[in-house]
C-alpha cells in the first residue's frame, strides 16, 4: 500500500511512522520519502490497523 502523510517532514517523522506501523506487524517492509511525504508499506496487517495506529502516533495518513 502507499501512504501519503502530509505531517511526515524529516528522518525523525519517517522513523517514527515506521516504528507505528511495525507495531501493527513487526515484519512489515516500510520505505519512506519524508521529501515527498509518501510511505510504501509491505504489511500483513489491514489498511484500516495501518491508518489507525498512524493515526494514534499523531501521523494521519490518507491512501494513494
Amino acid at each position: 500500500m502507499e501512504l501519503k502523510i502530509e505531517n511526515m517532514t524529516c528522518g525523525g517523522c519517517a522513523r517514527s511512522v515506521t516504528k507505528a506501523i511495525q507495531s501493527v506487524d513487526p515484519n512489515a517492509k516500510v520505505e519512506a520519502d519524508p521529501a515527498a511525504r509518501i510511505v510504501k508499506v509491505e504489511t500483513e496487517a489491514s489498511a484500516a490497523a495501518v491508518q489507525t495506529v498512524l493515526d494514534e502516533a499523531g501521523f494521519p495518513a490518507t491512501a494513494r
